[in-house]
């Protein structure tokens, strides 16, 4: 579905209710919404799993409002992920990566700018991402962002990331679950600091 003249295609039959066009948009799409922008921002799979799903919902809803812009689907698809992240951190109470600010401040942006297409929006919001978690662990105990850096950004095996810091993979799981603790602190602290 490279060819944005096949994808136009597919939104015009989703448009008209096609079902089978709106599912193959979507599946197309889907993981795409789920890594670089709901994931990133929301910080757990389980939540990004929600707002997904919650995503496809409003998607389904609203598709007959859409109108074809030549950057193609995933823009729009986009801009109702960043909405739905949004009113899930505003329903939350603690601070995460992203905060419900840093949200509204990228949707406005979004919504006042040339539509981006979908490989610059990816990279950018990975790249802003990753920014913020390089940042907070050079402040957090090494063994910890070491510990984050492999199973978390390079994806690693918890058995692979257990070899590595020579521990077992029990002991592992503790030594991650007190990183990303110590993280969230840190991350908290910086946006009671006011940092950005």
């Amino acid at each position: 579905m490279s060819d944005l003249d096949g994808e136009e295609a597919l939104v015009e039959k989703a448009r008209s209710g096609d079902r089978g066009a709106l599912g193959s948009l979507l599946q197309h799409h889907g993981p795409r919404l789920y890594r670089a922008v709901l994931l990133p921002r929301l910080g757990s799979e389980a939540a990004a799993r929600d707002a997904l799903s919650e995503t496809y919902a409003k998607v389904c809803a609203n598709i007959t409002k859409f109108t074809w812009q030549a950057k193609g689907f995933y823009p729009w698809l986009r801009v109702i992920a960043l909405n739905t992240a949004l009113d899930q951190l505003r329903g939350r109470k603690r601070t995460l990566l992203w905060s419900p600010e840093d949200v509204q401040t990228e949707l406005d942006a979004t919504n006042t700018a040339t539509p981006l297409d979908a490989k610059l929006s990816e990279a950018r919001d990975r790249a802003a991402a990753k920014e913020r978690v390089t940042k907070a662990l050079e402040k957090i105990n090494e063994r910890y962002a070491m510990a984050i850096r492999l199973r978390v950004l390079e994806e690693r095996s918890r058995e692979e990331v257990a070899a590595t810091l020579d521990v077992t993979v029990a002991t592992f799981d503790v030594v991650l679950h007190r990183a990303l603790a110590a993280l969230r602190k840190v991350l908290e602290g910086s946006k009671e600091g006011g940092e950005r």
